[in-house]
């Protein structure tokens, strides 16, 4: 587990863009929940820490893929493959993200 950032930086519901040994991942917290996803749309290659929170998951401002937080399951089309989904630790205010054991 390596250190992504304070858990204060993160906004309940708002995408947050960080770097994890040389991976990019998308930090989002809804209330005490945080979820990390690879930030990238299976479907577009594009950053998904630009889309938004919808309840359907985090959405792609491209095509509208939308993908769910804690399975990275695509829940709308176009996108049909998942995104990896990283498991979290949060430790002292801190939120830890493991980039080597991702599921998908």
């Amino acid at each position: 587990m390596s250190r992504a950032c304070a858990l204060s930086d993160l906004d309940d519901g708002k995408p947050f863009a960080v770097e994890v040994d040389e991976v990019d991942v998308v930090l989002v917290r809804q209330g005490d929940a945080v979820h990390a996803l690879r930030d990238e749309c299976s479907h577009a290659e594009l950053a998904l820490s630009e889309g938004e929170l919808t309840p359907k998951g985090i959405e792609c401002w491209l095509h509208g893929s939308c993908f769910d937080l804690r399975t990275g399951a695509p829940s709308s089309p176009p996108a049909t493959e998942p995104v990896e989904v990283f498991p979290i630790e949060i430790r002292d205010g801190e939120v830890h993200v493991d980039v080597t054991a991702a599921t998908n």
